[in-house]
């Protein structure tokens, strides 16, 4: 096997690790592990964390220490914005070149999913549900566009991972079907309002909700400190 291909194999392989949550949100990602396993140089595991970095899924710090990426809330917001675009445009693109055969392709996939959700494997069913998303992006024809897409959906598995809750993993699987089925009658204004009502639920699955102000009386507080001599 040749040398790049290893150094490929290893960036594909942390990839999905990381994807899947295998690799937690700030696990550290020692070198001479990595190459060990790999049987590569300490060069070629740079090069693959750098590849990750750049796609926003590994940190690299001072001396060169890298680490899985933890999401801020305010990135993790300016993801699912940026998200909402790219899906919109994607959509567009899908409903204006629509073809029989690009729905037996989603619905191959989602079964996929539903079979990974249905024997219990959790980490599979939630990079399916996320690679949904990059197969769209590839039918719709604009290679920029999905290279673009995948990279936000898989800083949204780290998203997840961080501030997350969990779900049902048949409720994506039904929204994706909405999302066929809309895409097959070629309504557009359908289809993205769709979609957004999607992503919508998936930001909220991902992301805290914002804490509610308890309505509290403030001499109950008080009367607690009232008698403090």
């Amino acid at each position: 096997m040749e040398i790049s291909s290893r150094s490929d194999i290893a960036y594909q392989a942390l990839r999905r690790a990381i994807i899947e949550q295998a690799l937690a949100p700030g696990t550290k990602l020692r070198e001479d592990e990595i190459g060990a396993h790999f049987g590569i140089s300490r060069t070629l595991v740079r090069a693959a964390l750098m590849r990750l970095s750049q796609e926003g899924l590994v940190e690299i710090k001072r001396k060169r220490t890298a680490t899985v990426a933890i999401p801020s809330l305010d990135e993790a917001r300016e993801i699912f914005e940026v998200r909402h675009c790219l899906e919109q445009q994607i959509v567009q693109r899908l409903t204006a070149h629509w073809r029989p055969e690009m729905g037996e392709t989603l619905e191959a996939h989602v079964n996929e999913e539903e079979a990974a959700a249905q024997r219990g494997d959790t980490a599979s069913a939630s990079r399916l549900a996320g690679e949904f998303h990059i197969v769209l992006a590839r039918l719709a024809g604009n290679a920029l566009l999905a290279r673009y897409l995948s990279e936000v959906v898989s800083r949204c598995s780290l998203i997840l991972a961080v501030y997350g809750r969990p779900h049902v993993a048949e409720c994506a699987t039904a929204e994706h079907r909405n999302v066929i089925a809309a895409l097959r009658a070629r309504d557009a204004a359908a289809s993205i309002s769709i979609m957004n009502e999607h992503l919508h639920a998936v930001e909220a699955r991902a992301l805290p909700r914002p804490q509610e102000v308890e309505d509290v009386r403030i001499s109950d507080i008080l009367a607690r400190y009232s008698t403090a001599g």
